[in-house]
């Protein structure tokens, strides 16, 4: 056998190999620093627009002023997309459930904020039910059976206001549905 056939083989195959990596390289990383910046890219403002500077809340709470022992409708932003049912005040938590009616899909985002009220019909403070789909957990986008059309939520009366609060109102800022 001779050498020089197998050495000339072998080093075209070498340099063939170079080739792919190299092609294969420069066709696979994006372009350089100083091309990226380059790009064309969507720039929006928004001139004397305030950012939120927490949670939101229904103005609406403060004008109610419920009857000892009964749950009002606090109005929402979202008031037409769904309906409230079993609404209750036990004078610890105001229950209920909220069902979407704006379409079939799963919530994704929802809160319920409480107003809780004294006697004489005064706006204590509130407290909220929070619910975030989870993607980790499988929450959010579950093909396990047809979507949840209704959230069902407890808000606890927060300590400062247990045994002086007799009534409640509960409203909707937030919710997102698929």
């Amino acid at each position: 056998m001779k050498i020089r056939p197998v050495l000339a083989l072998a080093a075209v195959a070498v340099v063939a190999f170079a080739a792919a990596a190299a092609l294969t390289r420069v066709l696979a990383h994006p372009a350089a620093d100083d091309q990226a910046g380059a790009v064309p890219a969507a720039r929006t403002s928004f001139a004397g627009l305030a950012h939120a500077t927490g949670e939101p809340t229904l103005p609406g709470l403060e004008r109610l002023h419920p009857a000892p022992g009964t749950v009002a409708r606090a109005p929402g932003p979202f008031d037409d997309r769904f309906t409230f049912q079993g609404l209750s005040f036990d004078g610890a938590r105001v229950r209920g459930s909220a069902t979407i009616t704006s379409d079939v899909s799963d919530v994704l985002e929802f809160q319920a904020v409480a107003g809780f009220y004294d006697r004489k019909g005064r706006l204590l403070g509130t407290a909220r039910y929070v619910h975030h789909a989870d993607d980790t957990n499988g929450d959010a986008h579950s093909d396990a059976g047809p979507p949840s059309e209704a959230e069902r939520f407890a808000i606890a009366v927060p300590k400062p206001w247990r045994g002086v609060a007799v009534s409640a109102a509960v409203g909707v800022p937030i919710l997102v549905n698929e």
